[in-house]
């Protein structure tokens, strides 16, 4: 009885205890500066396809924080930075809707791609972090892409370093999201229409 009644009053400090780390003020998003405009309509039977798979990542960024390269063989994370969703998904949205405005192809997803994937392109995204030696953000995406007509696969480096003045998440967040779209604007490109 008497383990009943310590039980009963202690559950409602239960939700008064927390283990997890306390959440920054406010979480990292990624932005596609060109966007397809609402209401514009894409049909895949008049237009090029292309789907585009999540790229891979070390583990480095394995997370939804944002990593400092400190030194060569040291890697530390920026303070109250976290993304609100894994960096390699906020990237491939960001690569999807620049290259649907740029090129006018219709964008896939790889659930949505199983008649015909038209082009396909994925990758590893290297860096997606600060580098504190420069003090810029570094956008690294080793881009595989093969074309409509054929199973060649085609390999580019694309990389996009952006100076910060801080080390610090709203400085990182802007660099790393200016950097990200610089990266997507040079694949649209490469893909073309």
């Amino acid at each position: 009885m008497k383990r009943l009644a310590i039980f009963l009053a202690a559950l409602p400090l239960a939700g008064c205890v927390s283990f997890a780390a306390k959440p920054p003020p406010s979480l990292l998003d990624l932005t596609a500066a060109e966007q397809v405009k609402p209401g514009q309509e894409q049909d895949a039977s008049s237009a090029k396809t292309v789907t585009i798979s999540v790229p891979v990542v070390p583990q480095a960024l394995a997370t939804a924080r944002v990593p400092v390269q400190a030194t060569p063989t040291s890697v530390a994370y920026v303070k109250d930075a976290l993304w609100v969703e894994a960096p390699q998904r906020l990237f491939a949205r960001l690569l999807s809707d620049t290259i649907a405005a740029r090129t006018g192809r219709v964008v896939l997803g790889a659930a949505q791609s199983f008649g015909d994937p038209g082009a396909r392109i994925g990758g590893e995204l290297r860096n997606f972090g600060v580098d504190a030696a420069s003090s810029s953000a570094v956008v690294t995406f080793d881009a595989a892409l093969v074309r409509d007509n054929g199973g060649k696969v085609e390999k580019r480096r694309f990389e996009a370093r952006v100076p910060i003045a801080r080390i610090d998440a709203a400085s990182a967040g802007r660099a790393l999201n200016t950097g990200a779209n610089q990266v997507a604007a040079e694949v649209a490109d490469w893909i073309g229409k």
